[in-house]
């Protein structure tokens, strides 16, 4: 039986009890680990070196700025909490718990369908709640700055008929209001360089919104089946033409505006054609769709479950 995820659980307060169930993914920033309880409840445990302790804060400071809103990923708990290192008893680690996304990532979702074009009732789902979640982050004076499709969380959807819902995640690199902006420990610019503009590249580079209106062009062409090629010092994702409309290539072009004046913003892109035309979903899911779902970690029954 797979473990239920609820935005409503309340507060982890006390997390003594809770069940490492599989490690869901490693990094730079350190790893995130599914765990349980005995209320078959589900979250997402991001841990990091006390190195992170800073960047972690600040992750966590900015998911719960945006409590409550269904396009970016919510905390679980409203503290850092602190333990000793599994794999290195006599090292502090620090960690943070949010819901945990249980259609995987936009990432994995690709991948299923081996860089092929996504449907396009997909495609334009992803990108309604991104630049809904973008709407949010740039109206507050945030900038994402590392937006692509590994940060891009699916949820089963709440929206009757829908595939699924899409949350804004990884924050740790994002920019805050009314303040500087240096790159994190170890890295010589905001992003990773294929999602990112050129003005944006290098030690001086300009971090704004329109940044990650950039992303999401590089974002929805990969969606589109598109690959990066080289740009001088840059990248710019490339279609093969088949199957983009004439509005998606319209969008597109939007995103990806290489004056950064002349690109597109959130509140613009939410009223273009591409995502405000109705797309028809399938009644009957997509073969890829239902491996997806068999492909899901089952989650073992923990200790003291009522399953």
């Amino acid at each position: 039986m797979k473990i239920i995820c609820s935005c409503g659980d309340p507060w982890i307060v006390d997390d003594s009890s809770l069940k490492e169930v599989c490690v869901l993914g490693r990094g730079s920033y350190g790893s995130v680990t599914l765990v349980g309880d005995s209320q078959s409840r589900a979250y997402a445990k991001k841990t990091s070196s006390m190195d992170d302790l800073t960047t972690l804060q600040k992750e966590l400071d900015i998911i719960l700025r945006f409590r409550n809103h269904p396009c970016i990923v919510q905390a679980k708990s409203p503290v850092v909490h602190f333990e000793n290192s599994k794999t290195r008893p006599s090292e502090r680690v620090c960690y943070i718990y949010m819901e945990y996304a249980n259609k995987q990532t936009l990432e994995k979702m690709i991948y299923k369908f081996s860089r092929r074009s996504l449907p396009g009732y997909m495609i334009q789902r992803v990108a309604l709640m991104i630049l809904k979640g973008l709407e949010a982050l740039h109206a507050k004076g945030y900038v994402h700055c590392d937006l692509k499709p590994g940060n891009i969380l699916l949820f089963h959807s709440t929206t009757h008929g829908e595939p699924f819902d899409v949350k804004l995640s990884d924050f740790g690199l994002s920019k805050v209001p009314n303040s500087g902006y240096s790159p994190p420990r170890g890295s010589m610019f905001p992003g990773t360089p294929l999602y990112m503009p050129p003005e944006s590249l290098g030690l001086n580079g300009v971090v704004d919104p329109v940044l990650d209106i950039w992303s999401l062009g590089c974002v929805v062409s990969e969606m589109f089946g598109g690959e990066p090629e080289e740009m001088g010092d840059s990248f710019m994702w490339k279609l093969s033409g088949q199957g983009v409309s004439t509005v998606a290539k319209d969008f597109l072009r939007r995103c990806h505006a290489l004056h950064p004046l002349h690109r597109a913003t959130a509140v613009e892109l939410l009223k273009h054609p591409f995502i405000t035309q109705k797309l028809s979903v399938p009644t009957v899911p997509l073969p890829i769709e239902r491996q997806q779902k068999e492909d899901w970690p089952m989650i073992p029954r923990l200790p003291g479950s009522i399953w």
